[in-house]
């Protein structure tokens, strides 16, 4: 038996005890810090440790807030074995949930509130809820805390209302750039930063072995046979945007260097540029192109032909969008797609992946990421009559025309099928990429690399949570796959420099001595 931590706010046995965790915690009692952690290695042990800690000391109430629902759910049920005072505490989750004239008599009834940010800064500009009293906010999926994310906006009202502040920011990601990270300490406060990586020596013994592989995979002719002509008609778009001044960013078109056109074609119209109507209208079609030929050289047919189905849903109700749709060049390859199987490599190798695993050991559990709901849509129906597959979806809360998203109460009871067992593939768009507890996922598939490095650690995150697991990024060979591939890579490696160089212009040094650990014990071995 491993040895474990004791406190008087915590159950005898619950909480192993880690060194590494100890310390982050003793520095958390020292002043506001972000504690940056690989995903896996206890972020949320010492955000327990922390708030048993600091109740002790300074009384009052404290509160966790997360970006969903389903994950202050979890972070409740995960609370609730391991804290010694949950009769005193009466810890809640809050959230829109509640009806506006019940949260005041919960938040007066709870000293430990799991809540969604948006439901803690309304009730404060209400004047519902006085954090006056709140000794500790704990901040999970720190890197959140950025521009107007109701997160950042909870952070400043409580630095701004508590007699006592203290937060404690936890993320496995904060970001590659010092700004994004500077920004985040900012608006948080925060007076030092805990940095741990994978490669750190006091975390090896805990981290699962995880293993990641790129396989590259081609995309059968025919697809790009149908790609060609959106291509040209875009490169004529560009090629015209590029010789007005509008489209400026050299290389291959993408959709930053769109963006930025578009910039220019509004900001030409402000300036009284009639031109600036059409380079809109024209740079409008070119991302629409770009978006159907991403989706068929990266995502699939059947992907494409939903993301086809949505747009005329969604979308025809602008000219742009109508005379999108109406072009002979567009209907004919809706026509061709209603009846076109599926041949795209990818989603081959998604069953190919899911049926041998599942054969190998019918215990294991696969997530399939993605970035697209119509995506997730056709994977779900790929997947779907395998032998010995039972795929579900897991999506956001936003309902879209033709497809309903999943409320909080939907997404939790998924949750609760696939840890259970009940489903054994989950296929999920990004809200399925953050905090997600589930110890038995040994397979990770994401469907199509991703630029950001928040969101590569977080997908990543997902598997060898618990015992060593497999990441599988398909890449289509000769797309833009390839590029988004290299972007992420390098901006993990930025990432921990970043953390580094911020860290050290901060007012907080570690705190050394441990004396901030004096009421915790450690029993059965050592640390």
């Amino acid at each position: 038996m491993p040895p474990h931590v004791g406190h008087p706010g915590l159950v005898s046995d619950k909480v192993e005890a880690r060194a590494y965790q100890l310390k982050a915690v003793d520095d958390a009692m020292a002043g506001s810090t972000l504690l940056i952690l690989p995903t896996a290695a206890g972020k949320t042990a010492v955000a327990w440790m922390s708030i048993v800690e600091r109740m002790e000391r300074a009384g009052g109430w404290a509160l966790v807030i997360a970006p969903t629902v389903a994950l202050s759910n979890q972070h409740l049920e995960n609370a609730l074995p391991v804290l010694s005072k949950t009769e005193e505490w009466n810890p809640i989750v809050l959230s829109g949930q509640q009806t506006a004239s019940k949260r005041p008599d919960l938040w007066s009834g709870s000293k430990l509130v799991f809540a969604t940010p948006q439901v803690v800064r309304n009730d404060v500009e209400k004047g519902v809820l006085s954090l006056r009293d709140c000794c500790l906010l704990v901040v999970d999926e720190a890197h959140h805390c950025t521009g107007e994310h109701a997160m950042a906006e909870v952070a400043e009202m409580y630095l701004t209302q508590s007699n006592n502040p203290l937060i404690l920011a936890t993320t496995a990601s904060p970001g590659s750039r010092k700004e994004q990270v500077h920004e985040i300490c900012s608006r948080l406060e925060i007076q030092k930063i805990h940095l741990r990586t994978r490669e750190d020596p006091m975390l090896a013994e805990f981290l699962a072995e995880l293993e990641v592989e790129e396989m590259g995979v081609a995309v059968p002719t025919e697809i790009r046979d149908l790609v060609e002509p959106f291509r040209i008609w875009q490169e004529g778009i560009v090629d015209r945007e590029r010789r007005s001044g509008r489209y400026v960013m050299p290389g291959a078109i993408n959709q930053a260097g769109l963006t930025n056109a578009m910039d220019r074609a509004q900001a030409a119209i402000q300036r009284g540029d009639p031109s600036g109507y059409r380079s809109s209208s024209q740079i409008a079609t070119a991302m629409r192109l770009h978006h159907l030929i991403n989706h068929l050289l990266c995502q699939g047919v059947a992907a494409s032909r939903f993301f086809l189905s949505r747009m005329e849903a969604e979308d025809s109700k602008s000219k742009s969008a109508k005379d999108f749709l109406r072009d002979p060049r567009v209907r004919s390859l809706s026509d061709r797609l209603q009846d076109m199987d599926e041949i795209h490599s990818k989603v081959g190798a998604v069953r190919r992946m899911a049926r041998e695993r599942i054969k190998r050991d019918p215990e294991s559990r696969i997530i399939v990421f993605a970035n697209y709901r119509d995506t997730v849509e056709a994977l779900e129906k790929a997947l779907d009559g395998l032998e010995g597959i039972n795929a579900i979806q897991f999506i956001g809360q936003s309902s879209r025309s033709g497809s309903g998203g999943l409320t909080p109460k939907q997404q939790i009871s998924r949750l609760e099928e696939f840890r259970s067992g009940g489903a054994n593939v989950l296929v999920a768009t990004s809200v399925g990429e953050e905090g997600l507890d589930i110890p038995s996922a040994d397979l990770v598939v994401f469907y199509e690399p991703v630029s950001s490095e928040i969101r590569t650690i977080q997908r990543r995150g997902r598997t060898g949570r618990r015992r060593g697991g497999e990441v599988v990024v398909l890449i289509a060979e000769g797309t833009r796959d390839e590029s988004a591939k290299d972007s992420a890579r390098r901006k993990e490696e930025f990432m921990h420099k970043a953390a580094r160089r911020v860290s050290r212009g901060l007012s907080g040094n570690p705190h050394r001595d441990l004396s901030n650990l004096s009421r915790f014990s450690v029993t059965n071995g050592d640390v």
